[in-house]
């Protein structure tokens, strides 16, 4: 292997890594945005504290029992706690096939791991406690991502069976959206979003911040999924930046259309969805597709999320944030493209692509389920009517993210 080669790839898989790290960001703007002020300095705690959790419960357990290195074709493996960089040449120019080295290779996939709690932290926005929800994170990041993770990735029996998911979004986003599910039907929903009047929006507070959010996202999907190439393949990489670009573009152009037609409005949240949308659709096989037949699933995918919103709104599954819309149903959308367009399309690949999505998607909602019913007998899942009523800024932080300026001069003038 070419030195200069090799750092190359490395250097590209390390900037890849960082693109990742940004869209914590975009978590945390869209998320803030799309709750009510009173819940701001709540959500934004939630996603520092991920991140956070994210990193070293998957150096402590996570990565090795991702990566394993053992079982291969099996349902479970784990080699050791903690991070062992082979020694030598074996942990740098030798590993990977020259393409990055082992400290790459955890730093990249650690970045990904938090992105699953992420996810979920929107759908139970403005009412579950703060620590039955850290707690929940630490246990869904620590063992259940990584125990799926390895089914496709460790050379689990999903990568036998020829399931493919090429920049995770079985592995990662459904992951989220089965998390996600678990949780808004165990929580139940916000006080008087469902009433015997029918439906009542609830608006976030800053669509600016959410819009925001969006971009950032976008912007850090360029790492996401180009940096899933594994390496600086100009030609790969190149084609991913364009099919995911497309899918974005047209998932925005298909909620718009089709928002407009269901509710006669410009709605802005679905537009941003339809952008999420698109690019959640396209991330399962971005390297297999043309950019043509990007633009249809990313417009399919923006098409889908107005429809999937009205969808859970009408059984009561209350997603401030349209996780579920966004991250599971575009998502198996998405996942199930790989077996209809680009080069693995065919019956074969499709039923691959199916038992993948049934056994990712019982396994996640199990656990999180589970787990969150467990917490909730133990711990408690949701803060009282009142701490909702109050908002859980002050509630469980005692502070607030936007200060009155008139009643911080007052206050100071009287000290």
């Amino acid at each position: 292997m070419n030195e200069a080669l090799f750092t190359t790839n490395n250097l590209w898989v390390l900037i890849a890594s960082v693109l990742v790290f940004i869209m914590h960001m975009g978590f945390a703007t869209l998320e803030s945005g799309f709750v009510r002020k009173k819940n701001t300095v709540n959500i934004l705690f939630k996603n520092t504290m991920i991140i956070a959790i994210g990193l070293l419960t998957y150096y402590v357990l996570g990565f090795n029992l991702m990566y394993p290195g053992t079982n291969a074709g099996g349902f479970f493996g784990f080699s050791r706690f903690g991070l062992t960089m082979p020694a030598g040449a074996a942990g740098a120019i030798d590993y990977a096939d020259g393409a990055y080295t082992y400290w790459t290779d955890f730093i990249f996939q650690a970045m990904f791991a938090a992105t699953a709690a992420t996810i979920v932290s929107g759908a139970v926005a403005e009412r579950i406690k703060l620590n039955s929800f850290l707690v929940f994170a630490i246990l869904f990041v620590a063992i259940s991502y990584p125990i799926t993770g390895m089914w496709k990735w460790g050379g689990g029996w999903l990568d036998a069976l020829g399931f493919y998911d090429f920049a995770g979004y079985t592995l990662v986003h459904s992951v989220g959206g089965w998390g996600s599910l678990a949780a808004v039907i165990l929580l139940g929903p916000r006080l008087g979003k469902y009433s015997k009047d029918g439906i009542k929006p609830i608006p976030g507070h800053n669509l600016p911040l959410a819009a925001i959010g969006v971009f950032m996202l976008w912007f850090g999907w360029f790492g996401f999924n180009g940096g899933s190439v594994l390496s600086a393949d100009p030609v790969a990489v190149s084609l991913v930046f364009v099919t995911t670009c497309l899918a974005a573009a047209a998932g925005a152009i298909g909620a718009f259309f089709t928002s407009y037609w269901l509710f006669k409005s410009h709605d802005l949240s679905m537009v941003l969805n339809g952008i999420l949308g698109g690019l959640v659709g396209i991330t399962a096989g971005a390297n297999l597709m043309s950019p043509g037949e990007a633009i249809l699933i990313g417009l399919i995918a923006g098409i889908i999320i107005p429809f999937a919103v009205v969808f859970f709104d009408k059984r009561k599954l209350d997603d401030p944030v349209g996780a579920t819309s966004v991250h599971l149903v575009c998502g198996i959308w998405g996942t199930l493209a790989v077996g209809i367009f680009g080069s693995m399309a065919g019956w074969a690949q499709l039923l691959a692509q199916l038992k993948g999505i049934v056994a990712i998607g019982v396994f996640t909602f199990g656990f999180a389920f589970a787990t969150l019913y467990l917490i909730k007998k133990i711990m408690g899942l949701r803060v009282t009517e009142e701490d909702e009523v109050k908002g859980l800024d002050l509630a469980e932080h005692d502070m607030q993210a936007y200060q009155d300026i008139e009643e911080v001069n007052y206050n100071l003038a009287v000290k």
